[in-house]
Formats: C-alpha cells, structure tokens, sequence
C-alpha cells in the first residue's frame, strides 16, 4: 500500500500516472486581442493561477490539505496556491530566465530578433519574479539555468541536477552492431550511423547546422546513414514560414547535394526504439542555442554515444572536450561533420569519449542521487520523510502533496 496520497493538479490532457490522482482543470481562453501583447503570459498566467487555486480549494473544501506542494512556476499555477494553504512549504521548478542579452535571443545571427520585441521577451519573466516573492523555494536542474537568475534571485534557488535512471538508459554492446529499422531505413552492421534527436526540429536545436552539415557526411563515407528524430512543430523560437516546416526549409537547401535515401525522419518514435537507436548510434550530434538543456543529452550521455556537441553554455557543462564528447561550433556545419569523422575513424576516441560519457553520466545523472537530494530536501522542509514505508501505521496520517511536474525540455 503507498504510505503517500499524491494529487496531480493538470490541463484535462495530461496522461494519467498510476497510483496519482489526477485532478484536471480546464485550460483558460486565451488572451484578447485587446491585452498587449508583453502582457499575454502573464495574463495566461494569472489566469492559470485563478482556475488551479480554485481547484485547490474544491480539495480543500473535502477534507484535503497537502503537507507540501512541488511544481513548475513557469506557467503561473502555483502563483495563489499560497493563499488556498497558508503555511505549507512549496517546491517550484524554476526553469529559465529570460534575456535579452547573452542568452538565446541574440545568439544566432540567421533569426535576428527585432528590438522592438524586447519589452515583450522581458515581461515572460513576470511570473518568475512573482513566484520569486513567494514564500517558496526554487529549484532548477543546471549552473546554466541558475546563472541565468539574476544575482539577488539565485540565492533563494537550489541547485538539483536532474537524473536518468542508468539501468534503463545504458549501453549495450550488442546493440552497437545490430541490424536496425527506423521507419523506412535499414541500418545494417556495416553501416555507420550518425543520429541526431530534437524534440522538434528548429534552429534552437541547430536543425539548420546539422542538415547543412549532412553533404560533408555524406560525401565522406559511403556507408554512412543519418537518422534526425524529432518532430515538425515548433517548441522554441519562430515558426517556419508560413505553409512550410524548418526541416522542409532547410533539405531545399541541400537536396541537390545529398542521397534522400540515405536519411531518415522518423519523426517521434517509441521510447524503446529511441533507445535502441542511441545504442546503435556511431556519432551522435548534439546542438542547441544557449538555452535549457534537452533531456536527450542527458539520455545520450548514459547510454554511453560519442557525442558531437555544440560549444555553447549548456552542453559545455555536461561535455569536456576531449573527455566526454566533441565540441564544435553551433555555426560550423563542416565543423561538425569534421567532427563527426573524427570520432567515426579513430577508434581509440571513439572508445575513450563513449566510456566519458558514461563514467559522468554515472557520476552526476543518476535518477537514484537525484531522488534522494530531492527527498532529503522534501524532508527539511516538512520535518517528514517521503520515502515510502514498508506498509501503513496504525494512527499516522499519510504524506500528501499537490505535484505539477516539470515540462520536457
């Protein structure tokens, strides 16, 4: 029997999770066309925060007060949860810090933002600094995400590197020379298989530059594949032009450069399959603006790939050039496909970054050590410990909490 009652405040869509109660809340209508437009998230915002404190309340009115309340203070719902629980103690993810300056907005010279939208990309920090005047502590999963809080912020914000669990995310010798099926593509033994993995596929994860790079690929090896996982929409940054995708955008680009049939876009495929395809993976290329981090790197790091990785901020704290993967300039394409070669032809490299890879991911990803700091954290700040007991005593009251996780990055 779980010692822990656990209530999950959503959208109506998310999925359910077993032995979770899902409470769901409908998503508010969006902002008029009346509201300005820098105002628009934090009017999405405030409204979040309204329809979840009155679920909340709906919970309290049956009986349920939580001892502790974790979330993710990006969108706005924990804002008046304060008020619905007076006194207990919150956890709010804190994601990003938005700027205008030395951080993704002006990074890359090809999507020039026009000033005139600064006052627009400053006011996404509204809510930020509302929950940042809450009595709550903060949580983020990186130095690079911390450091993009200003000074007087950081301190009221802990430092809790996110995990992947090493048993499930772990190499498989076997597996790195097995004949593989992605969508149309066969990968056979002797084939060497470059892969790449974005959530969507977008310039803020270097689309552009890992498809402009694929005519170096392809001209170097013969026996060379690509798979480029992802999907079509847009999950950071500008859409594409209109009636168009980025992917679409940029294999115009290169189409009379390259063999289409050597490249796959599978689009989202089944996590074991994902999985498969990082151990089966010869290079994998890794890129992204200075912004969050993706959890595929982190996965890629555990399944022990040789990683050719951006050389911006938030992959130079996961990779040591040399160590634990390449960096290469995010603006290179013949830098990364150079790159990509050098691990595909020496051997000894490819073996030392592959073992890199997985010594760190052992030593600062593990699921196990990220569960255990956050617990310990859940426990200092209720005076009561959330690890699950044995079965229920006689007489004590169960833990509870009103959790809203973190997004995918």
């Amino acid at each position: 029997m779980n010692a822990h009652e656990i209530v999950f405040i959503t959208e109506a869509n998310a999925n359910v999770i077993n032995g979770v109660r899902k409470v769901p809340y409908m998503k508010p209508r969006p902002s008029s066309a009346e509201t300005h437009v820098a105002a628009r998230e934090l009017d999405g915002g405030t409204r979040r925060a309204e329809i979840v404190a009155h679920t909340a309340n709906s919970l309290k009115q049956l009986g349920f007060i939580p001892d502790i309340i974790i979330g993710h203070q990006g969108w706005g719902e924990m804002l008046n949860l304060g008020d619905v629980f007076p006194g207990v103690p919150m956890i709010g993810y804190m994601e990003f810090y938005y700027q205008t300056d030395g951080a993704d907005v002006i990074f890359d010279p090809e999507f020039p933002i026009d000033p005139a939208d600064y006052p627009r990309i400053r006011a996404k920090n509204a809510i930020n600094h509302i929950a940042l005047n809450l009595d709550a502590r903060g949580v983020t999963p990186t130095r690079w995400q911390l450091s993009t809080y200003p000074d007087w912020a950081q301190s009221r914000i802990d430092l809790l590197w996110e995990g992947v669990t090493l048993d499930v995310c772990a190499p498989d010798e076997k597996a790195r020379h097995a004949t593989l099926k992605i969508g149309d593509m066969t990968i056979r033994r002797n084939d060497a298989l470059v892969t790449y993995v974005s959530r969507d596929l977008e310039p803020y994860r270097g689309v552009h530059s890992m498809i402009r790079a694929l005519p170096h690929l392809l001209r170097a090896r013969k026996n060379l594949k690509v798979v480029m996982l992802g999907g079509d929409g847009v999950s950071y940054g500008v859409p594409a032009p209109q009636g168009t995708t980025w992917r679409e955008t940029f294999m115009r680009e290169v189409a009379d450069q390259i063999d289409p049939s050597r490249i796959s876009f599978p689009g989202r495929i089944d996590y074991s399959l994902y999985l498969s395809l990082l151990r089966r993976s010869d290079a994998h290329v890794y890129l992204t603006y200075p912004f969050v981090a993706s959890w595929s790197l982190r996965e890629a790091l555990a399944t022990g790939c040789a990683i050719v990785g951006s050389d911006t901020e938030p992959v130079r704290e996961f990779i040591s050039h040399g160590r634990t993967g390449l960096l290469t300039s995010f603006f290179d394409p013949r830098g990364i496909a150079d790159s990509v070669m050098s691990v595909l032809e020496d051997k000894k490299l490819d073996e030392k970054l592959r073992t890199g890879a997985r010594k760190y991911a052992e030593r600062h990803l593990s699921m196990d050590d990220y569960l255990a700091a956050y617990m310990a954290k859940i426990e200092l700040l209720t005076g009561m410990s959330p690890r699950p007991a044995p079965k229920k005593r006689a007489g004590r009251p169960a833990h509870r909490a009103v959790r809203r996780p973190a997004e995918a990055l």
